[in-house]
C-alpha cells in the first residue's frame, strides 16, 4: 500500500498507508485527520477537501479536470500546486506523496 504524508494544519504530518483503489480524501478521513471536511463525499461538488501537492509529487498525477478547477477557482486558498483530494486516485505511483491541508474557506 502506498504511503500518504499529510501536513495537517496545525503543521504536523502524519504518515500512513493509503488503501488501493480509494481516494486520497477517503484515505485521509480513514485515518481519522479531522481537518478535511469533505463535506459532499467526493463527489467533486464543495471543494472542502482542498489540498496543496508537494511540487516533487505533481508530474505524477492526472490532470486537474475542468470541474476541479472551477471548484477551486471558489477558493481563496488556490495556489499553483491546489488539487481537490477526492479527484486523486491512490495508486502505486502516489507512495509517498506529501500533501498539506488548505486552510478552510
Amino acid at each position: 500500500m502506498p504511503i500518504l504524508n499529510i501536513v495537517t494544519r496545525a503543521g504536523e504530518t502524519q504518515s500512513f498507508d493509503a488503501k488501493i483503489g480509494s481516494t486520497v480524501m477517503e484515505a485521509i478521513r480513514a485515518a481519522g485527520i479531522d481537518d478535511l471536511l469533505a463535506l459532499c463525499g467526493g463527489c467533486c461538488s464543495c471543494a472542502t477537501c482542498h489540498v496543496y501537492v508537494d511540487s516533487a509529487f505533481a508530474a505524477q498525477l492526472p490532470p486537474m479536470s475542468e470541474a476541479e478547477s472551477d471548484l477551486l477557482d471558489g477558493s481563496g486558498h488556490r495556489l499553483p500546486n491546489s488539487r481537490l483530494s477526492c479527484q486523486i486516485a491512490v495508486v502505486p505511483a502516489i507512495d509517498g506523496l506529501v500533501l498539506t491541508i488548505a486552510p478552510e474557506d
